[in-house]
């Protein structure tokens, strides 16, 4: 339980910096050439590899590859749905909503029985 634990942790922490290299440059580097927020997202993206890729090792310990991928996703949702309304200022979205109950029907699915499975 302490690896899975730990994985969520880092896998939210990478996911943080990866949502601010993705989709971060759309409102702070707006009017810079796509050059320069590409440069800039790149440097974001390195250091969050070195967070991420140390987490899905962790994690394979003890979860299998779909559990692994699934779980990203769930996370990838729960620091992207904040992001976009409070940091973006859009709104919540009624396709937010939608695809959070179906990536948690997809968690669910995938960790029905038993909490790993590896």
């Amino acid at each position: 339980m302490q690896k899975f634990l730990i994985t969520v942790g880092m896998l939210a922490c990478s996911n943080i910096f990866m949502t601010f290299a993705w989709y971060g440059h759309l409102k702070n580097f707006n009017s810079k050439p796509w050059i320069v927020a590409a440069l800039f997202s790149w440097g974001i993206a390195l250091f969050e590899y070195l967070i991420q890729v140390p987490a899905n090792r962790i994690g394979h310990q003890v979860m299998n590859l779909g559990q692994l991928k699934i779980l990203q996703e769930a996370i990838t949702l729960a620091v992207f749905v904040p992001f976009s309304i409070f940091y973006m200022k859009e709104g919540i979205k009624q396709e937010y909503i939608w695809a959070s109950i179906f990536i948690l029907a997809a968690v669910f699915c995938i960790f029905r029985g038993s909490l790993v499975t590896k």
